[in-house]
């Protein structure tokens, strides 16, 4: 571990160097350049069939960097490319409304998919977090991207060592319960990622969120402005909502989620599976168009545009200076503390898809942690439900069409190690419970 600033600790792996940075950027390019050559899509796809059943369909996005692929297949006209035209990409409000327009469909002027956090799948599949419980069946396409959120803290306890280390908050939180006022921590949505890096995080430092501190769900764009008044202590959210509370001098970044756990999986392609079923060559045409589109968004060349793209007022409405520097890995955390050229930055492909690629294992530990928290019941059949939602066998067929020959294959990224220690074996999730302090499980 190297120390970075006052008290704060950054993670040996998640800085790189000029030449761990050369490596990523030659990794980066050598992938786009392979898909530029292989994205005939005639030769693809459409020589299965007679093309898309459908010229397009609405996908619903949340104002968070990580939608980037969905704007730039629009923007760019790559879904148009792909026979879909008509795909309608469109903004909602907070992601309990993503997943009430999931639930209608676009038979009932709802959405059939879109970008959303990494659980959702499953949480909207068992009827976890469904209105009446009821279960919508739902497909994991693809992985959108990796790491870039962020831990976030009000300038409160700015003069704290806080940092990747959370337990420099255990004290300060217990003396303000003491005196009487709450303690909140926000989050995006119960069981979603944010809600559970920021448990992860808490309970690493000794702090029980359930029981030391309140968690409350606040929407992404709404973050800056209730820690503004003082809403809130705490909260972990996407980009570019951490860099703005920065640039605006309301709080810091204690640490982002890649310093947590490094390369960790955060929001998906997902859609609901009746449309999936009875479309599945627009499938594969909205999965080739997005997955060219995170190809682009992964070269460092295409940064400013990406950021100038996303950042307009019918997509975020934010600022480019927000938007731009942590998407290269250059995070400023607040209090005087800089780390440039890291490779904290968000990751959209990788050298061969693999962060695309929607691995089983990392769906796996989703689920595993959220019955950590009780949100699944102890007794849940982990490879069944992971088996019945992700679509890794339409991922293969996707790439497929675009020509890509060496990608990933197999269900197992491995063993996942955690800033702590804490080591996550897909083939032992029991292990990885028992080995947990802080939890709602015994």
């Amino acid at each position: 571990m190297s120390r970075t600033g006052k008290g704060q600790t950054m993670n040996a792996n998640a800085v790189a160097g000029d030449h761990s940075r050369r490596e990523f950027l030659k990794l980066s390019a050598s992938a786009a350049t392979l898909l530029a050559a292989k994205t005939l899509f005639p030769t693809g796809v459409h020589a299965q069939g007679s093309g898309p059943e459908v010229k397009g369909t609405k996908l619903g996005y949340i104002a968070l960097t990580d939608a980037a692929p969905l704007i730039i297949a629009k923007e760019k006209g790559i879904y148009a490319k792909y026979g879909l035209p008509d795909m309608d990409i469109a903004k909602q409000a907070s992601w309990g409304a993503t997943r009430d327009n999931m639930a209608l469909g676009t038979k009932a002027n709802g959405i059939d998919g879109g970008h959303i956090l990494s659980p959702k799948p499953y949480l909207y599949g068992t009827g976890k977090v469904m209105q009446n419980n009821q279960p919508l069946p739902m497909y994991t396409l693809l992985r959108l991207n990796e790491d870039c959120q962020g831990l976030s803290v009000s300038n409160e306890y700015k003069d704290l060592p806080v940092g990747v280390d959370s337990s420099a908050l255990k004290e300060a939180f217990a003396k303000k319960k003491a005196a009487g006022k709450d303690v909140k921590c926000a989050m995006t949505f119960p069981g979603g990622t944010h809600d559970l890096w920021i448990r992860y995080w808490l309970a690493a430092g000794g702090i029980d969120p359930d029981k030391d501190v309140q968690t409350i769900v606040v929407p992404p764009p709404q973050m800056v402005a209730n820690m503004k008044v003082g809403n809130m202590d705490a909260f972990c959210v996407g980009e570019p909502w951490n860099e703005q509370l920065v640039n605006q001098g309301i709080g810091f970044t204690a640490a982002t989620t890649g310093e947590v756990w490094f390369r960790h999986p955060e929001k998906v392609l997902g859609m609901r599976a009746d449309w999936v079923d009875a479309n599945p060559r627009a499938t594969l045409a909205i999965m080739a168009a997005t997955m060219e589109a995170q190809i682009w968004c992964e070269k460092m060349e295409n940064k400013q545009e990406m950021a100038e793209i996303i950042g307009r007022r019918q997509w975020f409405n934010v600022p480019v200076p927000d938007i731009i520097g942590r998407i290269k890995g250059d995070i400023n955390y607040g209090r005087g503390k800089e780390a440039k050229g890291t490779n904290l930055l968000m990751k959209f492909w990788g050298e061969k898809g693999e962060t695309s690629y929607p691995w089983k294992s990392l769906d796996a530990w989703f689920i595993t942690e959220n019955i950590r928290w009780g949100k699944f019941e102890a007794n849940t059949d982990i490879k069944a439900l992971v088996n019945k939602t992700n679509r890794s066998d339409l991922w293969l067929e996707a790439a497929k069409s675009l020509g890509l020959k060496d990608t990933p294959t197999g269900d197992s990224r491995g063993p996942e190690k955690f800033f702590d220690g804490k080591v996550f074996d897909p083939a032992d999730p029991e292990a990885y419970l028992k080995s947990l302090a802080v939890k709602r499980l015994a």
